[in-house]
Order: structure tokens, then sequence, then C-alpha cells
């Protein structure tokens, strides 16, 4: 039996929340001790683009990208029973040992 943390990262918040959903439903049914849902601070990058290439360089475009993150930690689990989950691809799932 170990513990581990587990970070998921996701673009849309609303999606996230469905993963995270998801995660305490599959955690709950297990019988399994878990702390969290934690979230943690949104990521935002903002990247910027010249709209022409040659005469307007002051005639830019900003795109921005948030990044929504939230923290698990899962006590007392077998190895094999978090890979079974089952997620969206755009949903990304990080688990470490503790």
């Amino acid at each position: 039996m170990l513990n581990y943390k587990i970070k998921i990262k996701a673009f849309d918040g609303y999606i996230l929340n469905l993963s995270v959903i998801k995660i305490m439903n599959y955690i709950s049914k297990q019988n399994i001790k878990v702390n969290g849902p934690i979230t943690l601070p949104t990521k935002k990058k903002i990247y910027t683009i010249l709209r022409s290439p040659h005469v307007h360089k002051k005639s830019r475009e900003q795109f921005k990208l948030y990044i929504h993150k939230i923290f698990l930690v899962v006590y007392n689990v077998k190895s094999n029973c978090l890979n079974k989950i089952d997620l969206p691809s755009v949903v990304k799932l990080k688990i470490t040992k503790c």
C-alpha cells in the first residue's frame, strides 16, 4: 500500500472539474482515503504576435492560454489502481509517490 500525489491539469476548467468528480467517485467506490481536491493557482500565458510582418510593427495581437490545476493526495492505494481511471485526452494526470 502506497501514498500518491495526483496533480491534474487542463486548459478548460469545466472539463477539469468533471474529471475530478469522476476521480473522486472512483476513489470513493474503492474505499480509499483522500485529501483534496485542492485547487492550485491558475497559470496564464500570454502570446503576442505581429499582425503584419512587414510595415506595421505596432499592430500586434495577443492570445491568452489558461492552465487550471487541482491537487489530490491519496492514501493506502495499490499501485495499479489509479491507472484504470478513464479521463478525457485533454486532461493531464501526473501521479507521484509520497
